[in-house]
């Protein structure tokens, strides 16, 4: 059995923080059936590795190390879901600033995980924050109506200056995720 990982951007401000409480309790109050996210977990993938061998741990966390970027920041604004509002299967925050280096970040860790044998993400970087999960259509309509209010919500900003490679534990409770390595934040002089 392999370690479930991911690599990813973490958000660990506190206002923020107190913004999701606040977007995740307007879409609980509608009573659909939905799974949120827990606030420490909320992040952005960069990539997702699925299971990995141990011995390829040490490889992937020595990519990740090796990495560098100038230090910078994004900002959360706004609420849209996957796929669309006829069928919301996934809710998620967006990225209004601080794309394109996020897009850089994303392609440092595809071109570094390709020389692994990691396939490349072909698909198209979208940078988004879940932030709950719907299970089904239970009181569509209410929710539907609550996310088109929150779509220009403003969340506040993110200061990057690290990526981690995490391991994900899930439990029934929802996932457990633990640091198994991060890149060196830049010095700035």
């Amino acid at each position: 059995m392999g370690v479930r990982s991911f690599v990813a951007v973490e958000c660990h401000d506190g206002y923020l923080h107190s913004r999701f409480d606040e977007a995740q309790g307007r879409l609980k109050a509608t009573g659909a059936n939905m799974k949120l996210v827990e606030i420490e977990n909320i992040h952005i993938t960069l990539k997702f590795l699925g299971d990995i061998e141990d011995h390829q741990v040490d490889e992937v966390s020595q990519v990740i190390r090796d990495i560098t970027f100038e230090p910078f920041e994004f900002t959360v604004e706004g609420v849209g879901v996957f796929p669309n509002l006829k069928r919301p299967t996934t809710i998620w925050t967006g990225i209004s600033s601080g794309v394109g280096e996020l897009a850089d970040l994303f392609n440092k860790v595809n071109d570094g995980l390709a020389k692994l044998g990691f396939e490349k993400d072909r698909r198209r970087f979208h940078p988004h924050l879940t932030i709950a999960r719907v299970r089904s259509g239970q009181n569509r309509d209410k929710l539907v109506d609550e996310l088109v209010g929150m779509e220009e919500m403003e969340f506040g900003k993110v200061q990057v200056d690290r990526i981690y490679l995490k391991k994900s534990v899930l439990t029934p409770k929802g996932p457990i995720y633990s640091t198994l390595a991060e890149s060196k934040p830049s010095v700035d002089i």
